[in-house]
């Protein structure tokens, strides 16, 4: 276990090593969530054993807390993207009857396809000044949703570990 100033303690958890402190946002249902820090798994694809050292624990928290201090933008952000995916690879079956077997669903806006976003999975910190955001995607629960972030820009938009 690493004792960090920002992060508290750091402890290996069930994907990766996770900090003290968590994530919480009303618009997600799930509160509390754990926030992972560095990858899960290194190039040959082993569990990294190694905690994050005290350099990237303090990169990650600059990301963090850029993050944060711009999550109701960053949060827009993902509403629209996610709509907008939607639109581009569901809504031809959601939407039309005789392809789905089931009634039109009538996503046609952002604020309509809301309630579909909201159950977060994972909030992964990364080097470079990146994080990666994962939600069970109502739509596809199969691949669900994940967000990538880059100097607190949205650069992928994907199913998660796609991006």
């Amino acid at each position: 276990m690493t004792t960090h100033q920002y992060w508290g303690n750091i402890e290996q958890d069930w994907a990766g090593f996770s900090a003290e402190i968590t994530f919480s946002n009303p618009f997600f249902n799930r509160q509390n969530l754990e926030i992972f820090l560095g990858e899960e798994f290194d190039e040959e694809g082993e569990e990294i054993e190694e905690p994050p050292t005290e350099n990237q624990l303090n990169a990650f928290a600059e990301t963090y807390q850029s993050f944060i201090v711009h999550f109701e933008i960053h949060l827009r952000e993902m509403q629209t993207k996610a709509f907008e995916r939607y639109q581009k690879l569901y809504a031809h079956y959601y939407e039309n009857p005789e392809k789905s077997g089931e009634p039109a669903l009538h996503i046609d806006a952002v604020d309509k396809h809301n309630e579909y976003i909201k159950e977060i999975m994972h909030l992964r910190v990364l080097d470079d000044d990146t994080i990666k955001l994962s939600i069970r995607y109502k739509i596809d629960t199969e691949h669900g949703l994940e967000f990538r972030f880059e100097n607190g820009q949205i650069v992928a938009v994907g199913g998660i570990a796609e991006t």
